[in-house]
């Protein structure tokens, strides 16, 4: 542990308070909890329907994670569960939301964020789940959906610039992922299928996935399934510095088993990654000290980050 984590650690022990990690468990449905050096584990939630993305309301002391289905029957959902594991409840039933990925929570605004994937659309909707909103529409039909291209998949939002970000993965190690950006609302008088202030940010990717925006030093981070050497990877890149200059991406740490879940403490220098592979690994942000906290663990999609209330004294 640095010195800068140790006196975190002491503080947040200090507010009565307890740092945790959250991962989902695709293969067996599970959300599960643990410390952040990868003891305490353990399972909050199962029967979970193949979950992908997890976010953390820590104040409300709310998990929010997303149940992809069965991609071609339409069937995704959205849940909630108190940070303990009681009160269940579904957010967006089935019917709404084709294949939901990653999940962001935006609590400025309040709203949740996703991508669909074969649904091939951004959304949001309240915290509560109302007032569902299709933001980006990328296709339309049995063809499109056929289209990797097209398959929305990781999200996060810059509240202060009122932008979203997100991910086209393409189609297996083509080379053809991309990472789009837009304002957090529709243009007037535009649809989500018509709106022209997308703009393209990075492209030729091998396949993008999961999102984290450090706000403060306005750096993007994302993994990447792809294969070596620049996927199995977690990535980095500056959001102000336009893609025609000829900056490319950093990759800051390799050697994943299809890198999916990322999540930043950045007061802490640190990160969080799962892989398909059924590995977490921590690091510094700049992917120095990587350690490996588990591994075997099934097939590993989401992981989140908190700082959760303790009710201990």
């Amino acid at each position: 542990m640095t010195e800068l984590q140790a006196t975190r650690s002491k503080a947040v022990t200090g507010t009565h308070s307890v740092e945790r990690l959250f991962l989902l468990d695709l293969s067996g449905g599970r959300v599960l909890t643990m410390s952040p050096d990868g003891s305490n584990k353990k399972a909050i939630v199962s029967n979970g329907h193949l979950p992908d993305g997890v976010a953390i309301d820590a104040e409300a002391g709310h998990i929010y994670w997303t149940n992809m289905g069965v991609p071609n029957l339409d069937d995704g959902s959205i849940e909630r569960v108190d940070v303990d594991g009681t009160n269940r409840t579904t957010i967006i039933p089935r019917g709404i939301t084709f294949t939901p990925k990653q999940l962001h929570i935006e609590k400025r605004s309040g709203k949740l964020y996703w991508c669909d994937r074969e649904g091939m659309r951004v959304m949001r909707s309240n915290l509560d789940g109302t007032e569902v909103e299709i933001l980006v529409k990328s296709g339309d039909g049995e063809d499109d959906r056929r289209d990797a291209t097209k398959w929305c998949v990781g999200i996060t939002v810059d509240p202060d610039r009122r932008q979203i970000y997100w991910t086209q993965k393409g189609p297996d190690n083509a080379g053809q992922g991309r990472i789009f950006r837009a304002g957090i609302d529709i243009p007037k008088g535009e649809t989500a299928a018509s709106r022209t202030d997308i703009e393209v940010c990075f492209a030729d990717l091998p396949e993008p996935i999961d999102l984290e925006l450090d706000r403060e030093s306005r750096v993007l981070y994302w993994t990447d399934r792809g294969n070596p050497p620049n996927g199995n990877t977690v990535n980095r890149a500056s959001i102000d510095m336009p893609v025609s200059n000829g900056r490319l991406p950093e990759i800051v740490l390799g050697d994943l088993m299809e890198g999916i879940g990322l999540a930043l403490d950045v007061p802490g220098n640190r990160m969080f990654v799962s892989d398909f592979g059924g590995s977490v690994y921590s690091a510094r942000l700049d992917g120095t000290e990587k350690r490996m906290l588990l591994y075997a663990q099934g097939n590993l999609t989401g992981i989140a980050y908190a700082i959760i209330p303790s009710k201990e004294k």
